[in-house]
């Protein structure tokens, strides 16, 4: 058994890490799971949520607004529709992300699909409780 695996997080803006990690913690769509090396192949899909990562040379954290995770043997890769560097977060960064979310919920209740409304109401309570969890 190997004590790493290769760890990518990118998204459209930029590749936000590559490096070799020993544990990732993801807010995964149906809950928060941790993938290691040797972790069975999976694909999921992720939340609005905070990502973490455990490497030899330390942790680091990064707040994810969605995506998806593949999971394999020896890597992980993570598309993330917006990811920042927990560090670099503000509370204008989470207040934009809200909007966006309160907008994306407005737009979805003028349509006839309540599956749409619901899941932007899902989005939007996740991004208002993401400020909490950062004490933001």
């Amino acid at each position: 058994m190997a004590n790493t695996m290769q760890f990518d997080l990118v998204s459209p803006e930029r590749s936000l890490a590559s490096l070799s990690a020993t544990a990732v913690q993801l807010p995964g769509a149906d809950g928060d799971m941790t993938a290691m090396p040797d972790h069975a192949p999976t694909i999921t899909t992720l939340r609005p949520g905070i990502l973490k990562v455990e490497a030899p040379e330390g942790s680091s954290e990064y707040l994810v607004t969605g995506g998806f995770a593949q999971i394999n043997g020896d890597g992980l890769s993570v598309l993330a529709e917006k990811a920042i560097p927990v560090a670099e977060v503000t509370r204008s960064h989470l207040d934009d992300l809200i909007a966006e979310a309160r907008a994306s919920h407005e737009a979805a209740k003028e349509g006839d699909d309540q599956s749409i409304v619901d899941d932007a109401a899902k989005l939007l309570a996740d991004m208002e409780a993401l400020g909490t969890h950062m004490s933001l």
